[in-house]
């Protein structure tokens, strides 16, 4: 005679939930932040809007391929923190050292400008992650 054998039953997957926000990938790109001071110790783009125009332009560009053609989950999410991060690297680059940062002189500006700043970049990170969750849409990778 045979053993008798219960019938195997699936395992039981957890429900999906949310995919959780990439860390390494917003440490990563908010380094782009780097850029300003790099390309004013350098003098490689100039000096003024057309340098501030490029080093953003590039930012952006970078940003939107990383996530949009990669498998970034949760886009909009990721590039939002992104640019929160940016913001505070750039801030305490800043304060840390102000020549590097282009204010010139010690302190790095009003106290006050922190907040809008940071607001500002992460609108910036939001619409950029707007962008590569449409790029992510076209190519058929929605996470």
């Amino acid at each position: 005679m045979t053993s008798r054998q219960l019938p195997l039953q699936p395992t039981p997957q957890p429900p999906p939930t949310a995919a959780a926000v990439p860390w390494g990938v917003v440490a990563g790109l908010s380094t782009m932040a780097l850029l300003w001071p790099l390309t004013g110790l350098t003098g490689v783009l100039g000096t003024g809007a057309p340098r501030a125009f490029v080093v953003i332009g590039i930012t952006a560009v970078v940003w939107i391929g990383v996530v949009g053609l990669g498998r970034v989950p949760r886009p909009v999410l990721t590039l939002t923190l992104t640019g929160v991060a940016y913001g505070l690297v750039a801030t305490t680059l800043g304060l840390l050292v102000p020549v590097l940062a282009g204010f010139g002189g010690p302190g790095g500006g009003p106290a006050w400008t922190i907040v809008p700043a940071l607001l500002f970049d992460a609108m910036w990170g939001a619409i950029a992650g707007l962008a590569a969750a449409g790029v992510q849409r076209l190519r058929g990778t929605v996470r």
